[in-house]
């Protein structure tokens, strides 16, 4: 087993295998200038929290687990699970659901902020819509109630 254990080792790069399992996380004063914008542009900002966030990502690499406590299979108690979807606790689950849900914006047509990967913009011709991503929450403005309706129903 140690032996297998080192051949995995050998056969990382770095920057490649083992380094990727940070996700940008907004700063508290990227958060404190959305807020202070949106208050001066006079819009209605929401907030909510993504329950199952950390399900929901799609992992890069392989990731494998032991069988857990009560899912032992008693013919084979020695085989490990590989993973299809992210788990919550799992080091790449945060990356994982901030890839997901940033390709998602950029697909409804949202731009990513240029200073801020976790600002994402979208312009309706004089109404603005701007995201605010930290971890599993989310907070929103939008210049129009019909703005706010049409993140939500996404």
């Amino acid at each position: 087993m140690q032996e297998e254990i080192h051949e995995f080792e050998r056969l990382e790069e770095e920057g490649i295998d083992f380094k990727e399992l940070f996700a940008p996380v907004a700063r508290l004063e990227a958060i404190r200038i959305f807020l202070a914008f949106a208050a001066h542009k006079n819009m209605v900002v929401y907030q909510m929290d993504v329950k199952t966030a950390f399900l929901n990502g799609n992992l890069r690499e392989e990731v494998y687990v032991s069988q857990p406590d009560g899912f032992v299979d008693a013919d084979n108690p020695n085989h490990v699970y590989k993973l299809k979807k992210a788990l919550y606790g799992l080091k790449q689950a945060l990356r994982a659901w901030y890839d997901m849900l940033s390709s998602f914006l950029l697909s409804q047509d949202f731009s990513k902020g240029s200073v801020d990967p976790t600002l994402f913009i979208r312009r309706n011709r004089n109404d603005l819509l701007l995201v605010q991503i930290y971890v599993d929450d989310i907070i929103f403005a939008a210049s129009t109630l019909e703005l706010c309706d049409l993140l939500a129903n996404l």
